[in-house]
């Protein structure tokens, strides 16, 4: 029973993912960068003098988080596990033509994310706890006119905001490798997350911005090294990216073959889970800044969908460069530290690390996100219920294929893109889409 029961989620992964999903993002993002004149690739300078301004300058605002903290701590929702795991499992699953949509995916999709965390901060409003609440729930009042919708996509990231997949990998990477009781890792990684989750954002985005930039700099250093040692196969695997991403793929080793809609299914639905497009997370986090100029985080918003392509896009070339990726019998928690260990000793210490630090900022991201939804649901017991359940959901998916978990998520996260999509569309006019030199304050900001 429950194994039809998960077949049938399957199937509705599939034609979400491969056809409502890619058309919903394909559309939106290409109609925004089209009438905002490319705005996502006019504005790489202004991204990074927005990114450099802030390092530079203190806000004097008392009320939020600052930017750049609040910035690595949408990063650690969104680059972790997903990046490393998921996203090699999707090429196990739809060749490399995968790749070719995670990129798509990633243009386009900058321009949404941009547009959602505009709204986030443009339509936040100040809690008592010296901060902001922000995010879809808020947007979308004035998109809908049932509030209804509202308390659903509220509930939905309730459900979202409970990481089991990037648990349960944890768990298994850490407990095989390390050779640990699994029960004392579960104990251990749950604690951990209860604990930081409990501060907030100012506690995620402190923890994630002290461990995260030296992590992701030692995980791309250690993938060019591999890559470059395969210059010249990379044309041809190019070459078998844009051909496999409209062709399909034929079987090869143990790699069984796929076709076109697999490779959009497995590279559109990885990159936007990875990047968390359209989903609403990265807006309820991003909400929490100091800055009053929605714009200035929201382009800061892009350079995450980047980061976050980038370590994408390292993970995949090193398992088709490696060849690694025909294996379809390995478990994805272990292609990468496969691909990784012909050419670094100490692997098996490296990568359960990596996976730990990188999976754990997720974890606490989405938690807290997960914590402040639940508290706009129901004020007084709206906390101590999101707790019960993320305990439980978390222990539960501990002993079972990471996979469910993550079948779980994508389907959640594809009733959320439905949604946050259609009200960043009606809401499209209310985001401004200017470049850093391009801004001049209006009358209501400046008061």
């Amino acid at each position: 029973m429950t194994s039809y029961f998960f077949h049938l989620l399957e199937l509705a992964d599939t034609f979400f993912w491969g056809y409502i999903g890619f058309a919903l993002i394909a559309c939106l993002g290409i109609y925004l960068t089209i009438s905002t004149n490319f705005f996502q690739i006019r504005a790489i300078p202004s991204v990074f003098k927005t990114f450099i301004g802030f390092l530079r300058q203190q806000s004097q605002s008392e009320r939020g988080v600052d930017p750049i903290k609040i910035f690595f701590a949408s990063v650690g929702g969104m680059i972790g596990i997903g990046n490393i795991v998921g996203i090699t499992t999707a090429i196990q699953l739809g060749g490399p033509g995968a790749l070719f949509w995670v990129w798509v995916t990633g243009i386009i999709g900058s321009l949404v994310k941009y547009s959602e965390v505009y709204l986030g901060l443009k339509y936040r409003v100040p809690n008592d706890k010296g901060g902001y609440d922000g995010g879809p729930m808020y947007f979308l009042r004035q998109a809908f006119d049932y509030r209804f919708v509202s308390v659903a996509v509220c509930f939905m990231l309730c459900i979202y905001g409970i990481e089991p997949y990037q648990f349960a990998v944890i768990t298994d990477t850490l407990s095989t490798n390390w050779n640990l009781n699994r029960y004392f890792v579960i104990i251990t990684l749950l604690s951990l997350v209860l604990y930081a989750g409990s501060g907030g954002v100012p506690r995620v985005a402190k923890i994630c911005s002290r461990v995260l930039p030296f992590f992701m700099i030692a995980y791309v250093s250690m993938s060019l090294w591999v890559i470059l040692h395969h210059t010249l196969e990379i044309p041809q695997i190019l070459l078998n990216v844009f051909t496999s991403a409209f062709t399909g793929h034929a079987a090869i080793g143990g790699f069984v073959g796929s076709t076109m809609i697999l490779a959009i299914k497995n590279g559109l639905s990885s990159a936007a889970y990875s990047g968390d497009i359209g989903v609403g997370y990265d807006s309820i986090i991003q909400s929490e800044s100091k800055t009053i100029y929605p714009e200035r985080q929201a382009r800061l918003a892009i350079l995450g969908v980047w980061l976050d392509n980038l370590i994408c896009t390292m993970s995949i070339l090193v398992v088709l460069t490696t060849g690694i990726w025909k294996n379809t019998y390995v478990e994805g928690s272990m292609l990468v530290q496969n691909a990784l260990s012909e050419y670094f000793p100490f692997m098996h210490i490296f990568m359960p690390t990596l996976l730990f630090i990188v999976g754990y900022s997720t974890l606490i991201a989405y938690f807290c996100v997960g914590l402040k939804c639940s508290h706009y649901l129901h004020p007084r017991y709206g906390k101590p219920l999101f707790y019960l359940y993320g305990v439980f959901t978390l222990v539960f998916f501990s002993f079972h294929d990471q996979t469910k978990a993550l079948l779980l998520m994508r389907l959640v996260g594809a009733l959320l893109l439905i949604t946050n999509l259609v009200g960043i569309f009606f809401l499209r006019d209310k985001v401004a889409y200017t470049l850093e030199e391009e801004y001049a304050p209006s009358i209501e900001e400046r008061t």
